[in-house]
């Protein structure tokens, strides 16, 4: 379904569904990086604050944690919304 980390494929290889006609939720992609985001601000104060770890720990964990995260997210929301604009169409 997809053709890099969060970025859908044109088409479905095993069936040939269109993915890119079921793709129109792009203007909510940042609504859901900008909540990810706080989410993780308030969990990286939050340890800082019990933990104090060094700067460079601090980076060394949080960039790839960051990084997966929003790729995630990303993913799940472009699956969720494909998958309602497929049930919407079939109806």
């Amino acid at each position: 379904m997809f053709a890099a980390p969060a970025a859908l494929a044109e088409e479905c290889r095993a069936c040939g569904l269109d993915l890119r006609k079921l793709e129109r939720g792009g203007r909510f992609v940042g609504v859901v990086t900008m909540l990810l985001a706080l989410v993780l601000i308030v969990a990286a104060l939050g340890i800082d604050e019990w933990l104090r770890p060094p700067l460079w720990a601090s980076l060394l964990f949080w960039a790839p944690v960051t990084v997966g995260a929003v790729i995630a997210a990303l993913r799940i929301y472009k699956t969720m919304w494909v998958y309602h604009e497929y049930e919407e169409s079939q109806s």
